[in-house]
């Protein structure tokens, strides 16, 4: 059964709805550990001074800021846990806003929001009411000493909440664009080739379901690990680079074409 990883409530205006935190993504990567290719010993990795090329106890360690090349101040953690965020069971609303108003880019983690006993009807009210307004909820919390900025937003019967990057956190679009186009020549985009590329974007368009995409990389990853385990041999392939189109105007007319002929085999099969 799912634990929580987080408890308290969420307050707006006078109201408290006291619920629980459930972790909502379960990455997948497959990990590997570096190994010594002569007996397949484990790697360690030890700390050691620059300076003078000794290891050093974890006692021995303390934090320090760079101000300068080479020169740094240190920070004792008495000094950081002074400047801490005070603890807090409450995930504070601050502002409603329009969910299509919030860039994907701000979003970082994802987790489910239930409720604590109790407290159904009055989170209930939140959800629904927030499915009607089509509004999400911009909030602020505390979670394991760190502030965090967050989206509240209704997902079926439940709310989902969203850590979010700060606006300062960004990489400013403009400045990537203005540096790469000191070495980008500016295209001319005819008419004709916007109206193909709009009607092989509509060709391909469907309705949002996520179990038809896979991680086929990490599929196939799986399947060597599965086969160097059984004794296999492995054949390896030679990867091909991607060629730059040429003719744009005949790439889009055979990615159309291609386009209809799928959904044609796919309408036969289903």
């Amino acid at each position: 059964m799912a634990r929580p990883i987080w408890s308290g409530a969420i307050s707006f205006g006078l109201i408290n709805i006291p619920i629980k935190l459930y972790v909502a993504i379960h990455p997948k990567d497959i990990r590997f550990h570096q190994l010594h290719s002569k007996d397949a010993g484990r790697i360690q990795y030890k700390k050691f001074c620059a300076n003078e090329n000794i290891e050093v106890p974890q006692d021995e360690i303390v934090k320090g800021f760079e101000v300068s090349s080479g020169s740094y101040i240190t920070i004792d953690p008495e000094e950081l846990s002074q400047l801490d965020p005070k603890a807090s069971s409450s995930i504070q609303i601050e502002d409603f806003v329009y969910l299509d108003q919030v860039d994907p880019i701000f979003f970082d983690s994802t987790y489910y929001v239930l409720p604590a006993q109790n407290a159904e009807k009055a989170y209930r009210l939140l959800s629904l009411s927030m499915q009607e307004t089509k509004r999400v909820a911009i909030a602020k919390m505390v979670m394991r000493t760190k502030e965090y900025l967050c989206t509240l937003r209704p997902l079926q019967d439940a709310l989902v909440l969203e850590t979010m990057n700060f606006s300062d956190e960004i990489v400013d679009i403009e400045a990537i664009f203005d540096e790469s186009r000191q070495n980008l020549r500016e295209p001319d985009v005819t008419p004709k080739e916007i109206a193909m590329a709009q009607q092989l974007i509509d060709s391909l368009t469907t309705e949002f379901d996520a179990s038809k995409y896979h991680d086929e990389y990490r599929l196939k990853v799986k399947e060597l690990i599965d086969a160097k385990t059984q004794g296999k041999q492995i054949q390896k392939v030679k990867q091909q680079e991607p060629e730059p189109i040429g003719d744009l105007i005949a790439a889009l007319e055979a990615s159309i074409a291609s386009s209809k002929a799928n959904s044609k085999i796919n309408k036969k099969a289903s």
